[in-house]
């Protein structure tokens, strides 16, 4: 049975919900209002994690317009790659040159909220000038004071991007990076009552793929891969006490496919939902996080693709062993679109570690790893991906900072339909200025 989740069903559904105290967080960035930080029983606060602590000394004092603060930045950097293909062999190196220009908008209005954001990346390689590339992005969202406590969050933002070499689903004979378009919207909404919060969330999110050359110099078409994805989320969280809270969480989806299914062509053009229960915590000030599992499924309408489904999960635990150490464990398993002929999708399970430390007041240091398994659907596929760095954050004063950082990215193939085997290392030093 296919999930209805037209845009109009999704902002009604959710608009509805605004009836008292709210909580909700927008993709863009939380918007939350004071009175809702200070929520008793779902506030998971005690503990400030490395990244997000505050340092006055080192913010940018940004520049007022009108009832709005205005923050830009700029970021240079240059990078050593020595596998900008991502082949299996006759690896290629260079260094790519960056700049990334970045300004935010923020309201200070005493009710209500503001924030927009536009940003760029410029990247020219010394060598291969065909993976030169530019993209930019560009956005806002808002929060809407309905009564004291209770509020609406809404927002949307266009992204051009290119597909990295590494992605599994950009043609392996592709002579150029893939380009595609990003256009998202959501809005988000809940009610707490006493030691029970209901909250709600819809989005929209279309996706547009250019044509590519391919080595010989015929057009590789994408078209087959521009499509829309539209969800709604329920959650129900219920507070056993001021630090725990049990929760079921509801995720229905339809994602449709903009080229039909023809006899000799299947659309992936799907419907399928992910329901979890788990726990939401706070031990003290030692550790805090939400652990959720459950079951996922995703049907397809063309009869020639199977129906994927099976057990479904999402973690996040952080853990403050002392006020200058972050530890953050992440995991997930869930269903993905494939971009690969013959394939619908695959089931993606992943686990990762991050290590932040303050070092000084001013200097943060980061070692993360990231291991992934993507099980493909309709071909003989299977994909091991580790993603591992560290890296070392110096920020010099409010207008300037230094970051270095080194990568590993491996992939390890297997099947009849395998990819290849490869290894990416990076080396990055940037110079951020900001004011």
């Amino acid at each position: 049975m296919r999930v209805a989740l037209k845009s109009g069903v999704v902002l009604g559904a959710l608009t509805a919900v605004v009836a008292g105290p709210v909580f909700a967080q927008s993709a863009t960035g939380s918007l939350r209002s004071a009175q809702d930080q200070s929520a008793d029983l779902f506030a998971r606060d005690r503990s400030v994690a490395v990244r997000e602590r505050s340092r006055p000394e080192y913010e940018a004092l940004g520049t007022r317009a009108g009832t709005f603060m205005v923050y830009p930045k700029i970021e240079w950097s240059a990078e050593g790659n020595d596998n900008v293909f991502a082949v299996a062999t006759g690896e290629d190196n260079d260094v790519i040159f960056r700049v990334r220009p970045d300004v935010s908008l923020e309201s200070t209005w005493s009710r209500h909220a503001l924030a927009a954001f536009a940003r760029a990346s410029i990247d020219r390689y010394q060598d291969f000038d065909t993976e030169d590339s530019e993209t930019w992005s560009a956005g806002a969202s808002a929060r809407l004071d309905v009564v004291r406590g209770a509020a609406i969050n809404f927002g949307a933002d266009y992204a051009s991007l290119i597909e990295p070499r590494t992605s599994s689903n950009t043609p392996g004979f592709a002579a150029e990076p893939v380009q595609y378009d990003i256009t998202q919207a959501f809005l988000a909404a809940g009610r707490t009552l006493g030691r029970v919060r209901l909250s709600g969330r819809g989005d929209v999110r279309t996706f547009d793929y250019s044509d590519v050359r391919s080595v010989t110099n015929t057009v590789i078409d994408q078209d087959d891969r521009d499509r829309e994805i539209r969800s709604l989320t329920g959650r129900v969280d219920v507070a056993l006490s001021p630090a725990t809270a049990l929760f079921v969480q509801v995720t229905g989806n339809d994602r449709d496919y903009d080229v039909a299914s023809t006899p000799v062509f299947a659309a992936r053009d799907s419907s399928g939902y992910e329901a979890l229960a788990g726990v939401n915590f706070e031990l003290g000030a030692v550790a805090r996080g939400e652990l959720a599992a459950g079951y996922i499924s995703q049907a397809y309408d063309d009869a020639r693709f199977k129906d994927i489904s099976g057990f479904g999960a999402r973690a996040q635990v952080e853990w403050f062993p002392t006020e200058l150490t972050t530890f953050t464990a992440t995991g997930s398993r869930t269903i993905e679109d494939a971009g690969i002929a013959g394939s619908n999708g695959y089931l993606s399970s992943s686990i990762g570690v991050r290590v932040d430390h303050e070092l000084l007041r001013n200097l943060i240091l980061t070692a993360s790893a990231n291991r992934s398994v993507d099980a493909y659907e309709g071909i003989d596929r299977e994909d091991t991906r580790l993603d591992a760095g560290i890296s070392g954050t110096w920020l010099v004063n409010r207008n300037f900072g230094v970051n270095l950082a080194a990568s590993r990215f491996e992939q390890e193939s297997s099947g009849v339909r395998g990819g290849p085997d490869f290894t990416v290392n990076r080396l990055i030093v940037s110079l951020v200025t900001q004011f």
